[in-house]
């Protein structure tokens, strides 16, 4: 996702990581294990989705902007919409324009509400806004295979290789995202493998912090 936000807007928060990684990659897992060490996840995802819930006054401006048919009963048809928006990329910076400002401004707040020694940002698209350094400490690329991506994303979504093809051709390559990594995360294994790595970051992050606040 798209965000931009000067670069001494978050000096009083705690340390922020940003953890980004292409669909599929394992960011939810990632996250989840960050969580169970009692780290804050501020997910963009999860806030996209809580704007977008039933009869939020978002779907007002969505359905402003592309009509009746995408907000039916004060529900989002989300399906309808991920085949728009990766289908034609006007429309995807039309969504964005709408959805990236409150995702934006409801992660501020989050941050700014942190007592932790440092928190992590979960944004997708984090890279492709071209100033993730304006937004995050430290940058942790989630890497994996593009068939074990596949495999991942049918079994938890059952979306077709022609849906995960658009949805890969949206996003940049894996290779720019490992480019600006401060740390990289393999996620190639089981997940308890994946979770020990997790725990070695969490203390590597923990000094980072330390550091900052000296």
């Amino acid at each position: 996702m798209v965000f931009l936000i000067s670069p001494d807007s978050f000096r009083m928060t705690c340390f922020i990581v940003g953890l980004t990684g292409g669909i599929g990659s394992g960011k939810t897992t990632v996250s989840n294990a960050f969580k169970a060490l009692g780290v804050t996840i501020i997910d963009a995802d999860e806030i996209s989705h809580q704007l977008t819930r039933k009869n939020h006054p978002t779907l007002k401006l969505i359905s402003e902007a592309f009509g009746t048919e995408y907000v039916r009963d004060g529900q989002l048809d989300r399906n309808k919409m991920r085949k728009l928006v990766f289908s034609n990329p006007a429309k995807k910076m039309l969504l964005e324009s709408i959805l990236h400002p409150l995702i934006k401004g409801e992660m501020d707040n989050r941050a700014k509400e942190c007592i932790d020694p440092y928190c992590i940002f979960s944004i997708p698209l984090l890279i492709e806004g071209g100033t993730p350094r304006a937004r995050v400490d430290r940058i942790l690329v989630i890497d994996a295979e593009e068939e074990l991506r596949r495999q991942w994303i049918k079994k938890r979504s059952g979306l077709t290789d022609y849906d995960i093809d658009a949805i890969f051709a949206s996003q940049i390559s894996q290779e720019q995202r490992l480019a600006v990594a401060d740390d990289i995360l393999i996620n190639d294994s089981t997940v308890d493998l994946l979770t020990s790595k997790v725990k070695q970051l969490h203390s590597k992050y923990l000094q980072l912090a330390r550091k900052i606040k000296q």
